[in-house]
């Protein structure tokens, strides 16, 4: 669930003037928009669009233990893949068409990885043992 409020509050800073840079260059794709969100991370229309689904997705997936677990690992793998692909891509070229700059990648690899990590977190359950509270009380 904090992984979903997180992107939706990305998502949505990255539409407000301030919070975001150069947000008059602001466009919906492509390595041309020079709006930063907090003057690091280059971000587009279609950026902050990613980042508002993966918040909704985050969230309706919080609602059982198995589906966190499932969003947590594949949008893990996901953002791997996309810190991977901001690696080999010339930032300057139209295969830029997010956009992202070495910030977004650093931080995509850090997302990849946390996400992944909490996926394999253990599961705690809470059975009620009626055997172990005779022995407690008696």
């Amino acid at each position: 669930m904090v992984y979903g409020i997180v992107f939706l509050l990305v998502g949505i800073a990255g539409f407000i003037p301030g919070l975001t840079t150069n947000y008059e260059t602001l466009q919906f794709a492509g390595h041309h928009s020079e709006a930063m969100l907090m003057g690091i991370f280059q971000v587009s229309i279609l950026h902050n669009i990613v980042h508002l689904l993966y918040g909704i997705a985050g969230l309706a997936l919080a609602r059982t233990g198995a589906t966190a677990r499932h969003y947590l690992l594949w949008g893990g793998v996901v953002y791997l893949l996309l810190w991977l692909y901001g690696l080999f891509i010339g930032h300057e070229t139209p295969a830029n068409f997010v956009p992202l700059n070495d910030a977004d990648n650093w931080l995509h690899l850090g997302l990849g990885v946390t996400m992944i990590a909490l996926s394999f977190l253990p599961r705690t359950t809470h059975h009620h043992d009626a055997t172990a509270g005779q022995h407690a009380r008696g």
